[in-house]
């Protein structure tokens, strides 16, 4: 979700990045029924129509496409396992809460666009388990072939799976320590999947302590709506991040013990993720600090 104009192709192309889950036609958001409907449970499934995954190259930086104008991912070809895009960079942000150290540590990504996150944490947490759901099969192929996604092994798996039964599997009950979800249609319309429903199935994944990060569109009508559900989902334990000028807008919910602590704290932990990880953490505490009322001298959430 970049609202970053440049040049591409003949140097004419305007793009707007954006993060987006691979899937070109808009599906009946899960979890919300028209009166006489059948309960989702018996749904008939759709087969999804995929756009085509085309690329492009400017400057270094090498871009996922679904055949429009959005990019859905980016890697710098020099760099290929950090994270390019400052509101990527940004869904990492639970390092602040969470230490990826611990043997049953697993982090899980909701829709894998160019794999940034996904490469990012199975590179850098070496006693972590990595997960990614992915529906478009293609966009795994893009991110094995293209973006320098690894092979399957014992910590990582990518699932070719649709989010919604992800989260709904009885297995996912509590198996995940942090969720980064970036789940969008080709059209930039707002997250494939954002009912109330889906996002309580997100908290259902998570331990406790555990923390979602949504990548959501700041300037478009789906995010207060899902601001509001994400809320609901979560007692009202929701950090947003200032709207980046790329349009994105990452929020953060909370699972587990409330959390008080001060920003002084928060910074002396910035300090070693920039040191270890190479993350602009420092610039993620400040941001907080500064969007999230009431929040001035603690954080309480």
């Amino acid at each position: 979700m970049i609202r970053t104009l440049c040049a591409i192709l003949d140097n004419m192309t305007l793009l707007k990045r954006k993060s987006i889950e691979a899937v070109a036609s808009r599906r009946p958001a899960r979890g919300t029924r028209n009166r006489g409907e059948a309960p989702a449970r018996e749904e008939k499934r759709m087969t999804p129509r995929f756009a085509p995954v085309t690329f492009s190259e400017l400057d270094g930086v090498r871009y996922l496409h679904f055949g429009t104008e959005w990019v859905q991912g980016a890697m710098r070809l020099r760099k290929p396992d950090a994270i390019e895009l400052e509101y990527a960079q940004q869904m990492m942000a639970w390092l602040l809460f969470l230490s990826p150290a611990a043997d049953d540590f697993h982090v899980a990504q909701l829709g894998l666009g160019a794999a940034a996150l996904t490469k990012f944490c199975h590179r850098n947490f070496a006693r972590a388990r990595v997960t990614a759901v992915e529906l478009n099969p293609a966009v795994i192929v893009a991110g094995r072939s293209m973006f320098g996604l690894r092979n399957d092994d014992a910590r990582l798996s990518v699932r070719e799976q649709d989010a919604w039964d992800y989260v709904m599997d009885a297995a996912s009950t509590a198996s995940v320590d942090a969720l980064q979800v970036d789940l969008y249609d080709a059209t930039a319309r707002g997250p494939v999947l954002d009912t109330t429903a889906f996002y309580r199935a997100c908290r259902r994944t998570l331990k406790a302590p555990g923390v979602m990060t949504i990548n959501l569109f700041g300037d478009h009508d789906s995010f207060p709506k899902n601001i509001a559900r994400i809320c609901d989902a979560f007692d009202n334990r929701v950090l947003v991040f200032p709207e980046v000028h790329d349009g994105n807008i990452i929020a953060m919910a909370f699972n587990g013990p409330a959390i008080d602590v001060a920003w002084e704290t928060l910074e002396a932990r910035a300090k070693v993720l920039e040191t270890t990880t190479g993350l602009p953490a420092l610039d993620w505490v400040q941001k907080l600090r500064a969007a999230n009322a009431r929040q001035e001298e603690r954080l309480v959430i």
